[in-house]
């Protein structure tokens, strides 16, 4: 199978419960593996993403205990989107709600309505469109 585009982001975290936490039970993304940063063999990488680890769908994470808050700086990611079905925006508000992590209403990015909420890394939006989201 031949894939044209992005693999995977990776990305620093902080704590490895908060963002294996955060990930799965809120977000309902599937650990697909868990190996160590071979830089630093001390240091786990989750790999998250959707009920088949396709390409295009991963997401890791370095999780660090102490790592300061992130800066935005030139070349870098600021924020990252998920795509979900396009009629279930309300279901993820509630979600997101049920879950305690504070949202903002819906705002409109690239034609696209988005709830723009604050997640275990970064700013992490949820957007509408026809790719689901696949649970476990």
């Amino acid at each position: 199978m031949r894939h044209h585009g992005i693999h995977h982001l990776t990305a620093i975290a902080g704590p490895a419960g908060r963002n294996l936490d955060f990930y799965t039970r809120v977000l309902g993304l599937r650990l697909v593996e868990t190996t160590v940063n071979f830089d630093d063999p001390g240091t786990y990488r989750f790999y998250f993403g959707d009920s088949h680890g396709s390409p295009g769908s991963l997401l890791t994470f370095f999780p660090r205990k102490h790592v300061p808050p992130g800066r935005t700086g030139v070349d870098s990611t600021s924020e990252t989107a998920f795509r979900v079905p396009e009629g279930s925006l309300g279901y993820w508000s509630h979600r997101l709600i049920e879950q305690g992590v504070a949202h903002g209403t819906l705002e409109k990015r690239f034609g696209q309505s988005v709830p723009p909420f604050q997640g275990s890394a970064r700013n992490e939006p949820v957007s509408r469109g026809r790719a689901e989201c696949r649970r476990r």
